[in-house]
C-alpha cells in the first residue's frame, strides 16, 4: 500500500506558552516531510495578525510551504484582498479560502456591507489576482447551514468553477462518509482533487463537542468504543486505533492525499503517519 502525500494544520498561538506549543508541533511533524502546512483563521477573522506571523514565521524559517487561511469575515473586500497582498509578496502563494465563522455570540454569519458576501466570492477574487493556488473547505456530511448534502456538493463546484484548484474536508468519522461524498462530487463534474481532512482524537469529549458544532455524525458504536476505553485507561490506544484504520480504509480506496488536524498537539498525528508507512526523514551527516 502506497503511502499518500500528508499536511498538516496548526492554529495561530495567543499566548507564550501556546507558542511553545506550536513550534514543537512544527519541529515534530517537519522531518515527515509534508507537502505543506496550513494556519488557521480564528472565529470572526480574532488571529488576523497572529496567522499572517505564524504563516510567515513557519515559511521563513522551515522551508516548508505554508497555506494560509483567509476568510470573509469582518472585513470590507478590500482589507480582505489587502491580507492577501501581504502574503504574496512575503512568498506566499497557498491561500484557503473560507467564508468563516460567525463571531463568537453572532449566532450567524453576515457579511461585511462591504465585504464579500461568500467563499465563491473570495476565490473568485483571488483568482483573479493570478497569485495563489487556492483551497477550499467541503463538507462530506451536511453544513449545518446547508438544506441537504445536495446542497454541498453544488457550492464546491460553485467554489471549483470560481477558481479553486483543490478542497479539503470537514473531518468525518467513518471513511464511507467521505467516500460517498466523493462518488457524488464525481458526479456532478468536480474534477479537482478533494483532500479528507482528518482528526486524531486527542480527547474524545473535544472531539464530541467539535463534530455537534459542525454536524458531523457519531458512530454509536465509536462512543461506546471510547467509553470502555476511557474506563480502562486505553483511550489513547484506542484513537491511534481508529485513525490509522479510518486512513488505511481511505488509502485501499485511492486517496492520496490526507490533511491532518493536529491542534497543535503533534504525537497522536506523528504515531498515525509512523503506523501507515511515513517515516521521518533521516539525514546522515558526518558519518565514518
Amino acid at each position: 500500500m502506497p503511502a499518500p502525500r500528508i499536511s498538516f494544520e496548526f492554529f495561530p498561538p495567543h499566548t507564550l506558552e501556546a507558542s511553545f506549543r506550536l513550534w514543537e508541533t512544527v519541529h515534530a511533524l517537519r522531518p515527515l516531510q509534508p507537502d505543506h502546512v496550513s494556519v488557521t483563521y480564528g472565529a470572526g477573522g480574532t488571529t488576523r495578525e497572529l496567522t499572517h506571523e505564524a504563516v510567515t514565521t513557519i515559511g521563513r524559517n522551515t522551508g516548508l510551504r505554508v497555506a494560509a487561511h483567509l476568510t470573509c469575515v469582518e472585513a470590507t473586500r478590500a482589507e480582505t484582498l489587502a491580507i492577501a497582498d501581504a502574503y504574496a509578496e512575503a512568498g506566499v502563494r497557498d491561500i484557503v479560502a473560507l467564508r468563516g465563522d460567525a463571531p463568537q455570540g453572532a449566532g450567524r454569519f453576515t457579511a461585511h456591507p462591504d465585504g464579500f458576501a461568500n467563499s465563491v466570492e473570495l476565490v473568485e477574487a483571488l483568482a483573479r489576482t493570478g497569485r495563489f493556488s487556492i483551497a477550499v473547505g467541503a463538507y462530506p456530511e451536511p453544513h449545518p447551514e446547508a438544506a441537504d448534502s445536495s446542497a454541498d456538493v453544488e457550492w464546491l463546484k460553485r467554489k471549483v468553477d470560481a477558481g479553486a484548484s483543490r478542497a479539503i474536508t470537514q473531518f468525518f468519522f467513518e471513511a464511507e462518509t467521505f467516500l460517498r461524498f466523493r462518488d457524488a462530487c464525481a458526479r456532478a463534474g468536480i474534477d479537482a482533487p478533494i483532500v479528507p481532512g482528518i482528526l486524531p482524537i486527542i480527547s474524545w469529549e473535544g472531539a464530541r463537542r467539535f463534530a455537534e458544532r459542525c454536524n458531523a455524525h457519531v458512530p454509536p458504536r465509536l462512543e461506546e468504543a471510547f467509553a470502555h476505553a476511557i474506563r480502562d485507561g486505553r483511550e489513547e490506544l484506542l484513537a491511534l486505533t481508529q485513525c490509522t484504520v479510518l486512513c488505511e480504509r481511505l488509502i485501499e480506496e485511492g486517496v492520496e492525499d490526507l490533511h491532518f488536524y493536529t491542534l497543535n498537539r503533534p504525537h497522536l498525528t506523528r504515531d498515525v503517519c509512523f503506523a501507515l508507512g511515513i517515516l521521518p526523514e533521516v539525514s546522515l551527516q558526518n558519518v565514518a
